[in-house]
C-alpha cells in the first residue's frame, strides 16, 4: 500500500512538472508571435 502511494505521488509529481513545462513553452511561443515583427 505504501509502496502504491509513494508511486502515485511520484507519478502526479511529474505530471505536475510536465504541464507546467508545456503551458510555459506555449506561453512563450505565443508571446513570440505577439511581439514578432510584421
Amino acid at each position: 500500500m505504501k509502496k502504491l502511494l509513494i508511486l502515485a505521488a511520484v507519478a502526479g509529481a511529474v505530471l505536475f512538472v510536465v504541464r507546467r513545462k508545456s503551458a510555459a513553452k506555449a506561453e512563450a511561443d505565443l508571446w513570440r508571435e505577439a511581439t514578432a515583427e510584421a
